[in-house]
């Protein structure tokens, strides 16, 4: 996909501004990626559709779009290394963008068998991150989106409704 929108922005298809276009669609795969990733354990809880062998590569994908997504950022749209910082302290959606972006870093990281055996059951627990991205890239789509959009309030709403599956599913433990 990221190949095929470099050839329509390379050859104008996609509108009048290229990069913002570009920016927005990147982030949009990205957000996608991440829900899709969320859905693959009700998908086999309440379907029996099995499919978190995918997991992994499903989350290291989102990583990349959501670091090409950065890249167009960077490189097209501010093309000044000295206003990223600026931005990143004026603008909130890009505070919660760059926040949701640095927490996926440790998860990409560790997204290899090595860090499975090494990290044990502490793997899980940094993996749990994947949740706080999630709801941090919706909350950036929201807070970028001009005036009253209902799509990145629908992105939220089902990333809230697949952890609260997740979270209802989860084993209690018991007082004593």
């Amino acid at each position: 996909m990221a190949p095929w929108l470099v050839w329509q922005g390379a050859t104008g298809g996609l509108g009048a501004e290229p990069i913002k276009a570009l920016e927005q669609k990147l982030g949009k795969i990205a957000l996608q990626l991440l829900v899709l990733g969320l859905c693959l354990s009700p998908l086999r809880r309440y379907l029996g559709v099995n499919l978190l062998r995918f997991r992994r590569a499903i989350g290291l994908l989102a990583f990349c779009y959501v670091c090409l997504h950065l890249a167009v950022w960077l490189f097209l749209d501010l093309r000044d290394a000295g206003r990223i910082w600026a931005d990143i302290v004026k603008r909130p959606y890009v505070t919660v963008g760059m926040t949701a972006f640095a927490l996926m870093i440790p998860l990409a990281a560790t997204s290899n068998n090595r860090s499975v055996r090494w990290l044990g059951p502490r793997w899980r627990m940094v993996h749990r991150l994947t949740y706080a991205v999630a709801v941090l890239g919706a909350v950036h789509f929201i807070w970028l989106s001009k005036g009253f959009r209902i799509e990145p309030l629908a992105w939220l709403a089902v990333i809230l409704v697949l952890l609260a599956l997740r979270w209802r599913s989860m084993p209690r433990q018991r007082s004593a």
